[in-house]
């Protein structure tokens, strides 16, 4: 996180960010899905976070390479069953680590930080 920015607005502003990048792929390509997102709120037609997510900072390697590795891994479990190898699944930044893939570019490798 860049000097003089709080994380509680750079977490607000990522989350809202990929909400309406999420939508609006839902909205082209997945309409159907869109129906699964509804919220009952009334402030929102659409929940794609949870309201109260939680959030932790990395202070190791270590730590963030666990945290990467669940995420990574976490379309593969028994009760996804989404893809067979975690660059497979399409909105997972294991791509970026395995192949720099391009689509993840607004991202940068988690070892210039830690």
């Amino acid at each position: 996180m860049k000097e003089g920015h709080e994380e509680e607005n750079v977490r607000r502003d990522f989350l809202k960010f990929t909400a309406q990048q999420i939508k609006s792929d839902l909205i082209l390509h997945h309409p159907a899905v869109l129906d699964r997102f509804k919220s009952t709120q009334s402030d929102r037609s659409y929940q794609f976070w949870e309201r109260r997510p939680y959030s932790s900072t990395m202070v190791s390697r270590m730590a963030v390479e666990q945290k990467l590795d669940y995420m990574h891994n976490n379309p593969l479990q028994e009760k996804w069953k989404l893809v067979n190898l975690p660059e497979e699944y399409c909105f997972s930044s294991a791509k970026y680590y395995l192949f720099n893939d391009p689509l993840f570019s607004f991202i940068t490798h988690y070892t210039e930080h830690i």
